[in-house]
């Protein structure tokens, strides 16, 4: 399967709708009726991706996707019956990465699906679970932030996996120590400059590299910052 995805949808028919044209394309899909429950079984369940109603009995969308948001970085779609404005903006402020506006194609939905997909997890997102960046024997698992290489596991403070994990989510891509310097900020209470970046690349080199002087997975672009390997 292509990853799993909760929709959260009080209309049966819709939710049967699109659980039939997700199942099509190999995700597992769980569908729930109220927002009491996906907020109840998100643990359980364990989605990489929510589609959520906005209107719904008891706690509405919104209220779900605030609380989702607490736990959860995984992508969330609004569904909504209305192509109100006020809806789409407030839906986007509390914490939501996309919606579609009832009455929707399949094709789109499934197309903003794995668009969604995509980018939360890379291009190196494992077809079995969505939730693993591979690359050789090295894999991190973003669901349980756990990074192994040859199956042995690699132990990583909450910094460099976050900086490992986005590295790697882009193969090729050149990030510059001050873009990368954005997500040490969120962390470190001190006041960082740029050579935290090297310090930290560094300390991930030594833990994942085969051979940190001759590095295989993150590569040091003279003079700008770093990139994942793209071989």
């Amino acid at each position: 399967m292509a990853g799993t995805i909760m929709i959260v949808e009080d209309e049966p028919a819709v939710a049967r709708g699109v659980q039939v044209a997700l199942e099509r394309e190999a995700y597992d899909v769980a569908v729930i009726g109220t927002g009491e429950e996906a907020v109840a079984r998100f643990r359980d369940i364990a989605p990489d991706l929510v589609l959520l109603d906005v209107r719904l009995p008891g706690i509405d969308g919104f209220e779900v996707c605030r609380q989702l948001r607490r736990e959860t970085r995984a992508p969330i779609l609004f569904l909504t019956a209305r192509a109100d404005e006020v809806d789409k903006v407030v839906g986007l402020e509390i914490g939501a990465d996309d919606y579609l506006v009832k009455p929707f194609s399949v094709r789109e939905l499934v197309s903003r699906v794995k668009a969604l997909l995509r980018r939360a997890y890379g291009e190196l997102a494992d077809t079995q679970t969505g939730r693993t960046l591979r690359r050789g024997d090295l894999v991190i698992d973003l669901e349980r932030r756990r990074v192994t290489r040859g199956g042995q596991r690699i132990g990583l403070t909450t910094t460099e996996f976050d900086l490992l994990r986005h590295l790697a989510s882009s193969p090729g891509r050149v990030y510059t120590r001050g873009q990368l310097l954005e997500l040490v900020r969120d962390y470190e209470a001190i006041e960082a400059d740029e050579r935290t970046i090297n310090v930290h690349v560094s300390h991930i080199r030594d833990k994942i590299e085969p051979d940190p002087a001759q590095p295989r997975y993150i590569k040091t672009v003279r003079g700008v910052g770093y990139a994942f390997s793209e071989d």
